[in-house]
C-alpha cells in the first residue's frame, strides 16, 4: 500500500489542480430560429441542423387515426 513520505501542502496540491478547471460553453445562434444552441448540434427549439429540418418536433406531428384507437 502506498504511503506518502511527506505532507503535500495546500499550495502544491492546488498548483497540480490548476488545469482541472472547466471551460465555459460556446453557444452559437441558430440561423433558423435565433435561439442559442451548441455548435455542431441540432437546435432543440426548432429541430434544424445545417439549414434543414432533421428532427420533427412533437407539436408538428399529427397522430394517426389508427394509433389513437
Amino acid at each position: 500500500m502506498a504511503v506518502q513520505q511527506n505532507k503535500v501542502t495546500r499550495s502544491r496540491r492546488n498548483q497540480r489542480r490548476s488545469h482541472h478547471a472547466l471551460s465555459a460553453a460556446n453557444p452559437a445562434e441558430c440561423p433558423n430560429c435565433g435561439e442559442l444552441k451548441r455548435p455542431h448540434h441540432v437546435c432543440a427549439a426548432c429541430g434544424y441542423y445545417d439549414n434543414r429540418e432533421v428532427v420533427a418536433l412533437a407539436g408538428d406531428i399529427e397522430p394517426d387515426e389508427e394509433d389513437a384507437a
